[in-house]
């Protein structure tokens, strides 16, 4: 019986769940409020990061395929930190996937880029997402088994959109003549998890819609379809006096990357190829819905 275990059930995982789920004949996911999250047909698992119950580590034992989407902190990995021998000696496991996010390119000054492109230097400030990359991959390495390295654009989809931060007064425009960023709808995220799994897919794949934009340019579209004034236009200055370096972070580098593998090697087809598709389709759904969620 094929056994999915979703370390970090976040938003992505869900989705995937929701779409492909009944790929697998057991699928069991973590989360440090286990409580907080309707489980359906997820047998859920506390995990704080640190102290990994006996549950999961027969979870893991028991497990054919993983996909990881806990982000790593100051300490690295909070899976490899402490599952990493539960990991390496499962005997059933024939693939691993892991959620990485385009942020590991850092600044490209605009230039288009593939998975060839240099990232942020290992172990130097901002770089967790680069060494869990690594470690991943040396770990899968040290166990013959396949690792897909999933890197993602920002992320929209339903609950967690334009829309949302629109009318919740949370959407900004910055000033910043050059910059863009790239998106991915989380159900094509879904069917770039899927594919990885299909093909038992080992290496780096940029999981983007291939069409990099100002940021500025989805929230004005969005506030056009909600037939709403987008919000005033700040220059970086008062941007960066106002609000919080998390927010800010994503305007520190700047890179079209492109979504080439993707398509031609992992073979997906994307729904949403752009953020103007994906903008409409959940207008059209009704955009603060989560649909067939767990």
């Amino acid at each position: 019986m094929a056994t999915l275990v979703c370390l970090g059930l976040g938003y992505c995982a869900r989705f995937y769940f929701a779409e492909f789920g009944s790929r697998f004949g057991r699928v069991i996911g973590t989360s440090r409020s286990p409580d907080r999250i309707a489980t359906g047909a997820v047998a859920l698992l506390a995990f704080d990061g640190s102290h990994p119950s006996p549950e999961l580590r027969e979870a893991i034992s028991d497990a054919t395929h993983l996909l990881i989407s806990a982000a790593p902190g100051e300490a690295g990995d909070p899976v490899l930190v402490t599952l990493a021998g539960d990991i390496a000696a499962a005997p059933k496991l024939q693939s691993i996937v892991y959620l990485s996010s385009l942020g590991v390119y850092g600044d490209h000054g605009g230039a288009w880029i593939d998975e060839t492109a240099k990232t942020i230097p290992p172990h130097t400030r901002g770089a967790a997402r680069v060494d869990a990359e690594l470690a991943w991959q040396a770990l899968g390495r040290q166990r013959h088994t396949p690792i897909a390295i999933l890197r993602l654009g920002g992320i929209y989809g339903p609950g967690q959109n334009a829309f949302v931060r629109l009318l919740a007064g949370r959407a900004h425009r910055i000033d910043k003549p050059g910059h863009v960023s790239n998106r991915i709808h989380v159900t094509d995220i879904a069917q770039a998890i899927d594919a990885a799994f299909a093909r038992r897919f080992d290496g780096v794949v940029n999981v983007t819609d291939g069409a990099p934009a100002p940021p500025g340019d989805q929230i004005e579209f969005a506030a056009k379809l909600l037939g709403i004034a987008p919000p005033p236009l700040l220059s970086l200055d008062e941007a960066k006096r106002t609000l919080s370096p998390f927010l800010m972070s994503f305007y520190d580098g700047c890179a079209r990357v492109r979504n080439d593998k993707l398509e031609d090697t992992l073979g997906v087809t994307l729904r949403y190829p752009d953020f103007r598709a994906g903008l409409q389709a959940l207008l059209d759904d009704g955009f603060e819905a989560r649909g067939s969620l767990i």
